[in-house]
């Protein structure tokens, strides 16, 4: 039969395996908790860029950026309203900044590259060869380097999917 000591230490690691237990839980619970939160945030901010998309100052842009028939009319538009200062060239530019302002949210954590994956996948690529003649107008990937990289990501992104 133990002593008064032995069961006290036995009783006491019990509690403490208990509360080590409770604690392991605990911060389980937690992380679980941070990681649906910051899910939640993204699946909000992803519907509010999604949905500047379609509100009525994108489809302005992208109704004009329709109007040119080929990548260098684009940029030939660009160049021309720039150099008159029109209205038109920064009409223009909420296309490539709002895809700068995605990259941005892409590579700061704020926004998954999977999720940009699933909703945009080609359509990003495609608006980057569209504008790609027009940004280098403007010295080149420096005027957009967010949005040459999410580009670059994401065609490399679907060039693997298409090789497996």
């Amino acid at each position: 039969m133990p002593n008064w000591a032995e069961q006290v230490t036995a009783i006491a690691t019990a509690i403490g395996a208990i509360g080590l237990v409770s604690a392991i839980g605990a911060a389980v619970f937690a992380g679980r908790q941070v990681e649906e939160a910051r899910i939640g945030r993204q699946a909000e901010i992803a519907a509010d860029f999604f949905r500047r998309w379609n509100d009525k100052e994108m489809v302005e842009t992208r109704r004009l950026v329709a109007t040119y028939r080929t990548p260098e009319a684009l940029r030939d538009a660009y160049v021309r309203h720039m150099a008159a200062n029109d209205m038109e060239a920064y009409v223009l530019l909420r296309e490539p900044d709002y895809f700068e302002q995605l990259g941005a949210l892409e590579e700061h954590g704020g926004f998954s590259f999977e999720m940009i994956h699933s909703l945009l996948g080609h359509r990003l690529v495609d608006r980057h060869e569209l504008w790609r003649p027009t940004i280098d107008a403007m010295g080149g990937t420096e005027a957009y380097p967010l949005f040459d990289r999410l580009a670059t990501k994401m065609q490399k992104a679907l060039h693997a999917a298409s090789s497996t």
